[in-house]
């Protein structure tokens, strides 16, 4: 395995279980993409990203879903919108990006470990 990572490096990163509030097109966006609104619970709040999910989902088909975001990342200005965190998923070159997401009874801010 080339440049494994260690324990610790891992322990750093923070992901959460987020629950999708909003999704719409990202106009501006160069490569297209969707601005998605997410619901990390009291701790952590409503954050901010954009992600380029749009040949597998539509962005009505994203609101209500729990996904995994990593959450400590700083922010990235991406055109006129400030990501504020990273929507995990599996990238599928044929059918595009799948997010990854969790059962419906986490709430929304659960660590994951």
């Amino acid at each position: 395995m080339e440049n494994p990572l260690t324990w610790s490096e891992f322990e750093r990163i923070h992901m959460h279980v987020g629950l999708v509030r909003n999704a719409r097109v990202f106009e501006e966006a160069r490569i297209p993409a969707y601005i998605i609104d997410v619901d990390f619970g009291p701790e952590i709040g409503t954050r901010k990203t954009s992600a380029q999910v749009t040949s597998r989902y539509h962005p009505e088909e994203l609101i209500g879903k729990k996904v995994v975001a990593v959450t400590n990342f700083p922010p990235k200005q991406i055109g006129p919108i400030q990501s504020e965190f990273l929507l995990l998923g599996a990238l599928d070159k044929v059918r595009g990006t799948a997010v990854l997401e969790v059962s419906d009874d986490v709430a929304p801010g659960t660590r994951i470990a």
